[in-house]
């Protein structure tokens, strides 16, 4: 049962249960964030994220590229992956296109944190560190645009346009904050990567909700505790904030009645958790 919801501007579907599987299919962008489960919705996808190599965020890959090859995809998936990660990714994929005797193939982009990548006309995607017990990332999203400098916002249009013409540096580049992915990891992302409280849609991980797990067994397993997240709730300007990734300790319909309790009114109101419409989790 494929999950749907709306965050802000984007349709975010897919499934993540906390050790288990996690696959997230944003259409607006084209993008798959991890593969723990192949979704045959998101088959023809032309761009999948990948944070990191546990199995439950990438081991149905190969399941993926079959159902692509089923549905008659014939585009090569763009891959995005941790550089620690890509080469071990490409080893696994030559493996299993002998057993399978048919060659699984993608285009694959190793990525460090910091490094951005233009994906198209003005949409770019950078990586950020996340923290998690093996090489791991996250992925924001955001537009490229040129904004005209405050000193010509009076000039009428033809004059804009002549010393264009003419090779005048007019604008100054500016990054609209669009979306970001960060799962399986420590709350200090927030920290190191700031702008994670500012973009329109984020979506975050927050696999324990209460004491049936301490924020010290949290740490351990280096995933985030709700009640870290609360000592920054005043922080969060997000437009969406999509929560995910929550842990079996918590039936579905249970994520909601938990998040009412205890977040603050003003950020409930733009917390959308990511839980199927169910007594319990699929699979």
């Amino acid at each position: 049962m494929i999950s749907e919801i709306r965050a802000g501007r984007y349709t975010v579907r897919g499934l993540s249960l906390g050790g288990v599987y996690t696959a997230i299919h944003v259409p607006e962008l084209d993008a798959l964030f991890d593969v723990g489960i192949a979704p045959r919705s998101a088959a023809s996808v032309s761009r999948l994220f990948l944070s990191h190599g546990h199995v439950d965020h990438m081991g149905a890959l190969p399941a993926m590229m079959g159902i692509r090859g089923l549905v008659g995809v014939r585009q090569r998936l763009q891959v995005y992956a941790p550089v620690a990660v890509a080469p071990v990714l490409q080893e696994m994929l030559t493996v299993i296109s002998k057993m399978h005797r048919w060659p699984l193939e993608v285009d694959l982009y190793p990525m460090e944190p910091g490094q951005e990548i233009r994906l198209q006309n003005d949409l770019w995607v950078r990586a950020f560190k996340t923290f998690h017990p093996v090489p791991s990332l996250g992925y924001l999203f955001f537009r490229r645009v040129n904004k005209l400098r405050a000193e010509f916002q009076d000039l009428p249009g033809e004059e804009i346009g002549r010393r264009r013409k003419a090779g005048e540096d007019l604008f100054d580049p500016v990054d609209r904050l669009e979306l970001a992915y960060a799962t399986d990891t420590l709350p200090k992302v927030l920290d190191r990567a700031p702008e994670l409280y500012k973009v329109a849609t984020l979506i975050l991980e927050c696999t324990f909700l209460d004491d049936r797990k301490s924020v010290a067994a949290a740490r351990a397993g280096a995933h985030i505790h709700l009640d870290e997240l609360l000592a920054h709730a005043h922080r969060f300007q997000n437009e969406a904030l999509v929560l995910m990734h929550f842990s079996q300790l918590y039936k579905p319909r249970e994520v909601g009645h938990i998040l009412d309790r205890r977040l603050p009114p003003d950020l409930r109101a733009r917390v959308v958790p990511l839980v199927p419409d169910a007594d319990d989790w699929p699979g």
